[in-house]
């Protein structure tokens, strides 16, 4: 390969004009360490494999020999593999007996290590005899492996069934001593969580044959690398994170096949001045389409024959790329750098478009180069193994020259340092980006990464702020352990194992609460004389349930010809099993009428059978897809948390989710050809999520700065799509693990409300991270919306491909300055957690009920009283909102009626007072502080966060008439005036004589003719 050709690509004026930023990441020389008393055969191992050892590696090495757990988040190619691969060798060459289990996410992994690991015995003339052992390992060897193998390679998948089969297994855990849990930035979300109880049930037995093993975790660079580790395994770690291999220059491109909707990014990378200038000079008129390849194909012909003729330059006129689907232009570029001998990998988000983007390049270059085409495949995931080495082994040779993938070549099979890496659109995490990044880099040669964006919130926002991918840690890796039916599987299946005391419950699941005595009750479990819990079925829990999913709810998908279909319906099985979906899955994507894709044939739904669980289809080539619409009620089940961040206040606590699909539209491409109704009883589930509320001020002030019908809605609309589609920015997770609600009015906060939860029932732990970074999570999604130049909304910024209510309404201006409102709010990042395990008591529920019956009741007439009070002089919006106080003032600005002087008197006054407080409470100090906490927050208009307080002292305490009496003073100065005489009429019960609340209700009666 030409080193050169590397900086060619950024240099062609036929793709500068899309190149939004070129980071050059800087090559580093190695550093190296030294290992005191080796063994003498690893030594000279390594001497005659002219292997000098990394000083990251050392220190990994003295860890492990001190019997340390650690976790090494080094990049692809520093060594990782070596680094822990010694010592256990080194261990197993003094004691004769010890075993290890080396757990990966994906077969492949393991039979790609399993010949490094065969290597190393045999050069180290070790009987060690390591093996793979999953569902591919023929039963006539299993015996075999079990009684001799002293490394073992499984996948969790695995475990999970073998280990109620651990009598058979008694040799390898006796002795069991290292586990190695690799790419375990890979366990996140469900299967992150099932995998944690996995290993708790590992660790158990092991115990139980005598065993304490140590464990060792690589994985890719993450943002909470101990945190991870140590909710995996339940053990404390060590962090080895400093990278000290060697590694080339490497040019990080950010190509925008839309940059027409970026404001330009004036800050690029050292090599890219020059052409940046030029970028910035032009004029940007160009129109993205999804014209077809053909309809440029005089152009393509052109810039084929200049790249073969080597005209770096290009032609001026000849943007080719300017008419083509995102698809497209990376072949284009993917066939640009072959024609260019630089070997490189092409990364899809899809295996339909890892095999067409091969299969169009291969067809273009047998015109221009043919035998070249010979040197182009695809690589993905349900090829044979045989076929996936092969090409594995052509990567490391150069036998091929270009790869399209899936992220199956994202993980660390070894494959070499290829010179370039295409990455076709952002992975979805910053992880997988880099993981897939790491695979370009030959030694210390130059090398070049190219990410396209695609035309959504994620790609765009990393067009628009580079820096934020190169400078940010990495996110956060979620593992949960507070679902409680992933944590009740993992009890049934130890149970099954072997039985299980309360004790072991508590202590390494941390079942707690009688829960076992439930599942007693529920005739799960039966409890012994010895109080010991039995699993008392013959079947194996494991198989009921799954690593990858939180319940077994799932529906049998089955194909029959259209004339057949009946018969189907009467007995599914003289159809064909086509695949099984979950019962979520089955409503969006295959109820009645929608049209289902499987291995890239359209299928009609015919029929859905919620009872038997079966979905019945018929194949039939259609030109137009579907689209279901839903709505979403939540209802807030209890608050755990509540976290102050400045002067913002969020929440976050358990709710109950009810989806009600209602009506699907059959669309070809963005129009819509006809509307049909669903009759499917509601989704509801409990899980967990984060709300906070925007106060009537904010909505008013709006409503009047824009003349437009749904104008809040539709703001509150799109800062819940904006958030959402940013959420894997900072949290590990996939846009479609989180559902949202945006509602003016919620009856639970009596405020306009936005919600964000798990879409899980129980909850992952998305949303409760998600409460960490939410400040980050603001500013960036402010970024995103002022740095997009479409006027009223686009899939950019506030468009949202999983809205079930079509994108409507959405407002672009108002989600703005909403969260202009909500950023102002934050800017002070100070934590307070005020409230922590809060769940309602019955005077909590109470006053709940008694609130949202006043306030439906009420809503019109009271809210006039606000209306009429409120302040609308020398107050104007920013004419290009970016005035982040506007809003903000005012709400801070709005005058105080007659009852809430009336109020701010009697508390300056002999009312509430210190003296007062300290004779009428029962716990002085606390009480006191409390009330007047609330009551600063009452004079600052925090109403959410004052009732919370007041709510708790009343919890404690309900005869505290203080709190009820500003209970009442907040209710009224919301405009809720028969809710606040409600409550001040609580504050009476409990101190008739006071003559302060008998006025104030007065002058509320006599405001509202009450």
């Amino acid at each position: 390969m030409d080193i050169l050709a590397i900086d060619k690509f950024k240099n062609d004026i036929r793709f500068r004009h899309k190149i939004a930023h070129i980071e050059t990441l800087k090559g580093n020389e190695a550093i190296y360490g030294n290992i005191n008393n080796l063994n003498s055969k690893i030594s000279n191992y390594l001497q005659n494999k002219e292997i000098k050892l990394y000083k990251h590696q050392t220190i990994a090495y003295n860890k492990i020999k001190n019997e340390k757990n650690i976790i090494i988040t080094t990049p692809t190619a520093s060594g990782k593999t070596l680094a822990f691969n010694l010592p256990i060798f080194e261990n197993m060459l003094k004691n004769k007996s010890i075993t290890a289990m080396y757990i990966y996410p994906a077969k492949a992994l393991s039979n790609d290590q399993l010949k490094v690991l065969k290597d190393f015995e045999k050069d180290l003339d070790l009987t060690i005899k390591p093996a793979t052992y999953d569902g591919d390992t023929p039963k006539n060897k299993k015996y075999g492996i079990r009684q001799n193998s002293r490394i073992i390679l499984t996948n969790p998948y695995q475990i999970h069934h073998i280990l109620s089969w651990h009598h058979q297994w008694k040799r390898f855990y006796s002795n069991l001593k290292y586990i190695v849990i690799d790419e375990a930035h890979t366990y996140k979300g469900v299967f992150g969580s099932n995998v944690a109880f996995l290993i708790r049930r590992l660790k158990r037995i092991a115990k139980f044959y005598g065993s304490n093993p140590q464990f060792i975790l690589s994985s890719a660079t993450l943002a909470n690398p101990k945190e991870l580790a140590n909710k995996l395994v339940g053990e404390n770690f060590h962090l080895i994170d400093k990278d000290t291999s060697p590694h080339g220059e490497k040019d990080f491109i950010f190509y925008n096949p839309f940059y027409k909707n970026v404001k330009k990014n004036t800050t690029t990378g050292n090599n890219n001045s020059n052409s940046n200038n030029n970028r910035n000079n032009k004029k940007i008129n160009h129109i993205i389409t999804n014209n077809k390849l053909e309809k440029n194909k005089d152009l393509q012909d052109k810039f084929i024959k200049d790249v073969i003729a080597n005209n770096n330059n290009g032609d001026e006129g000849t943007k080719i790329t300017d008419g083509l689907s995102i698809h497209q232009e990376t072949e284009i570029i993917f066939l640009y750098l072959l024609l260019k001998d630089i070997q490189t990998l092409c990364f899809t988000v899809s295996r339909k478009l890892a095999e067409l983007i091969a299969m169009w390049t291969k067809k273009d270059m047998k015109q221009y180069k043919r035998p070249l085409a010979d040197k182009i495949t695809a690589y993905r995931a349900g090829y044979l193994a045989s076929e996936r080495r092969n090409i594995e082994e052509g990567l490391k040779n150069r036998e091929y020259l270009g790869v399209t993938c899936t992220n199956a070549l994202e993980l660390g099979i070894n494959i070499g340092s290829l010179d370039a890496v295409i990455i076709s659109g952002y992975p979805g995490t910053m992880i997988s980006t880099w993981q897939q990044a790491g695979r370009a880099g030959r030694e210390k040669q130059k090398s070049l990464v190219i990410l396209l964006a695609f035309e959504n919130q994620l790609d765009q926002y990393f067009m628009k702020n580079p820096e934020f991918f190169f400078d940010k840690p990495h996110e956060n890796a979620i593992v949960d352990l507070n679902n409680d039916i992933i944590s009740t599987s993992h009890i049934l299946c130890a149970a099954n194992e072997f039985p299980i005391t309360k004790e072991e419950a508590e202590e390494i699941f941390d079942f707690k609460n009688n829960r076992l005595d439930n599942l007693v009750k529920n005739g799960e479990l039966l409890k012994n004389k010895k109080e010991q819990y039995i699993y008392p079925y013959d079947d194996e829990a494991s198989f009921k349930h799954s690593l990858d999913q939180l319940s077994n709810d799932s529906f049998k998908v089955i194909a029959t010809e259209k004339n057949n279909i009946n018969t189907i319906y009467r007995n599914p099985s003289e159809g064909k099993l086509l695949e099984t979906i979950e019962r979520r899955q089955v409503y969006k994507e295959a109820h009645e009428g929608a049209v289902l894709i499987n291995k890239g044939e359209t299928y009609i739904v015919d029929s859905v059978n919620l009872e038997a669980k079966y979905v019945n289809v018929y194949k039939e080539a259609v030109d137009y897809h579907t689209i279901v619409l839903k709505d979403v009620d939540i209802k807030i089940k209890s608050k755990i948390k509540r976290e102050r961040i400045g002067d913002f206040t969020v929440n976050f606590g358990e709710l109950e989710v009810s989806e009600d699909f209602h009506e699907y539209k059959k669309m070809n491409f963005s129009k819509s050809i006809g509307s049909f109704a669903l009759d499917l009883p509601p989704l509801r589930f409990n899980t967990k999520g984060i709300w906070f509320t925007i106060p009537i001020e904010i909505k008013d002030t709006l409503e009047d700065e824009f003349e437009e019908n749904n104008v809040f809605a539709g703001g509150l609309h799109g800062v819940e799509h904006a958030l959402i589609g940013l959420f894997p920015l900072h949290v590990m997770c996939d846009q479609f693990d989180i559902g949202g609600l945006s509602t003016n009015y919620h009856q639970d906060t009596q405020e306009a409300t936005i919600f964000i939860y798990d879409a899980y029932e129980g909850g992952i732990g998305i949303c409760e991270k998600a409460l960490e970074v939410f400040d980050q999570l603001v500013q960036s999604t402010k970024s995103l919306i002022d740095t997009c130049l479409c006027e009223s909304g686009c899939p950019s910024c506030i468009y949202s491909p999983k809205c079930g209510n079509e994108n409507k309404p959405l407002h672009k201006d108002v989600t703005s300055h909403i969260l202009n409102y909500i950023e102002s709010e934050v800017s002070v990042i100070e934590r307070k957690n005020t409230l922590d395990n809060i769940h309602k008591s019955e005077n909590y529920k109470h006053y709940d009920k008694n609130m949202k019956e006043e306030y439906v009741n009420n809503n019109e007439p009271t809210n006039n009283f606000l209306y009429e009070k409120k302040v609308k002089n020398n107050i104007k919006l920013d004419e290009n909102h970016t005035n982040t106080n506007s809003i903000y003032n005012k709400n801070k600005s709005i005058h105080k009626n007659k009852a809430t002087t009336n109020v701010e008197n009697n508390t300056n006054n002999d009312y509430i007072t210190e003296n007062n407080l300290k004779n009428k409470v029962k716990n002085k100090n606390n009480v006191h502080n409390k009330l007047q906490e609330a009551l600063k927050l009452f004079k600052e208009k925090n109403y959410t966060f004052a009732k919370d307080i007041l709510i708790n002292i009343l919890d404690t305490d309900k005869d505290n008439s203080d709190a009820w009496y500003l209970l009442g003073a907040i209710l009224n100065d919301q405009g809720d005036s028969k809710g606040a005489i409600k409550f001040l009429r609580k504050a009476l019960i409990v101190d008739p004589a006071n003559e302060k609340v008998h006025e104030l209700i007065s002058i509320l009666k006599i405001e509202n003719r009450i």
